[in-house]
């Protein structure tokens, strides 16, 4: 048989049963409406069924038999339900309302196999026209799949006297853990304090200048996350390559001088450490890509990969404006890229693991501490970011005294301008420039 011929996957005696105990217990539909809607029943007699019986719940009006007959022979669909036998029938099919939610998982698996089929036909159609880009074909796949997941997600209440267990043993973790972070903690211990680490679902903005060290900092936080605590980190390097980004890393890992490492002019003593930090850096979970001027669709998709395959727990992207959007004929930039941070926005929040995306600021914020009307070509990375962070530091001149700036460290402001949930402030830390790395004010980075 043609797969166009088959029928698509439905269970009759479960939408039945389904039905049929909503007739003999109306306050089943509480538990069926977890999982079911109209149309996640086949045969469209069962949908308007379900749809009357919603509506007289919703009046709060009593479901039998009588009520139900009287709500389709009202609403015109008495007939086409399959007539008053029909709708007797159904209680005749199930003895009681105990097994109500097996019934209706049953029916919502068929829906879902119906509506995967439904996406599949779909692409095949899209694929066949050549009027589409291919990118945006697979973009929109993957979009109408993950959909399918939330879709069938229904949310349901709780009693607080279910929630207050789960609440205390949370703590209980928390304090034997001696951890007083909720989210993903970045290494930085001020910072980690009053955010109590990056959260799930948020969008993090880190912008400064260039070369103050915006990638640097993402890097030691990535290197914090995946190298010290074994969690997942995807990387995004638009700017850099990825060979160019781990000998940063190397170096930030050894203490070795990254321009020793980059001109081979290595100490012997200098292989040991530099064969510890590869091997820690070998066994993290650390995802790195590379490519340059990456189309915004193309980064959700690989963005989706990573969680599907690789489950990481957040991304680092470097740097927000040299993402490509899809929508760039005669469209200005600034629209271009409030695009590219509603997207990412709302990519944080389908994927509920944080972003956090780097950004220049204008050369209007140059000798003075950047506020969030510096970020750079749009006010919507203000508007979308639930986290906006600035690096800052005084004018080398002044603060190193005309000594070479490789030879000291370089005391940083890390300036939390915006955080939708928590305080704002400044954190301290230090920037090591010979090993690219930033660090704790408080610790020994000499």
């Amino acid at each position: 048989m043609e797969l166009k011929d088959k029928i698509p996957p439905h269970n009759n005696d479960a939408e039945m049963a389904t039905l049929g105990a909503l007739l003999l217990d109306s306050d089943a539909l509480g538990i069926v409406l977890r999982y079911l809607r109209a149309d996640d029943f086949y045969k469209l007699a069962h949908q308007k069924i379900f749809t009357a019986i919603v509506g007289l719940f919703e009046e709060g009006r009593g479901v039998d038999l009588l009520t139900l007959s009287d709500e389709l022979r009202s609403n015109g669909t008495l007939e086409s339900a399959g007539g008053t036998a029909y709708v007797s029938a159904l209680t005749s099919v199930v003895p009681t309302s105990a097994n109500v939610e097996y019934y209706a998982k049953i029916v919502q698996e068929n829906s879902i196999r119906r509506l995967l089929l439904k996406i599949a036909g779909e692409m095949i159609a899209s694929a066949h026209d050549e009027s589409l880009d291919g990118r945006a074909v697979i973009e929109e796949a993957e979009k109408k799949v993950f959909a399918v997941t939330d879709s069938q997600q229904r949310g349901q209440y709780r009693i607080a006297r279910d929630i207050v267990p789960d609440a205390i043993s949370a703590i209980e973790q928390l304090y034997h853990r001696k951890e007083s972070y909720t989210g993903i903690p970045s290494g930085f211990t001020e910072l980690d304090n009053m955010t109590s680490g990056f959260q799930k679902s948020e969008f993090i903005v880190i912008g400064a200048r260039p070369s103050v060290g915006k990638t640097a900092l993402a890097l030691t936080m990535a290197a914090n996350i995946a190298i010290k605590n074994k969690i997942p980190v995807g990387f995004f390097t638009l700017e850099m390559s990825e060979m160019a980004l781990m000998n940063r890393l190397i170096a930030s890992e050894s203490r070795i001088n990254s321009k020793n490492l980059r001109s081979g002019m290595l100490k012997p003593s200098d292989f040991h450490n530099l064969t510890e930090a590869a091997g820690r850096i070998y066994e993290a979970p650390l995802y790195i890509d590379d490519t340059p001027n990456m189309k915004l669709l193309d980064l959700r998709a690989q963005a989706r990969r990573m969680l599907s395959k690789e489950s990481v727990k957040i991304l680092f992207i470097d740097y927000i404006g040299l993402i490509e959007p899809e929508s760039k004929n005669n469209v200005p930039r600034h629209e271009q890229v409030a695009e590219i941070s509603r997207s990412l926005k709302s990519l944080a929040r389908e994927m509920e693991i944080p972003i956090v995306c780097l950004s220049q600021v204008g050369r209007q914020s140059e000798g003075k501490a950047p506020s969030l009307a510096d970020l750079r070509e749009s006010g919507s990375i203000e508007q979308d970011a639930d986290v906006v962070m600035f690096l800052h530091r005084e004018r080398e001149s002044s603060q190193n005294d005309n000594q070479s700036r490789a030879a000291v460290n370089i005391s940083t402001d890390l300036i939390i301008a915006k955080q939708r949930n928590g305080p704002i402030g400044i954190v301290p830390i230090v920037f090591i420039p010979k090993y690219t790395r930033f660090e704790n004010l408080s610790r020994d980075s000499s």
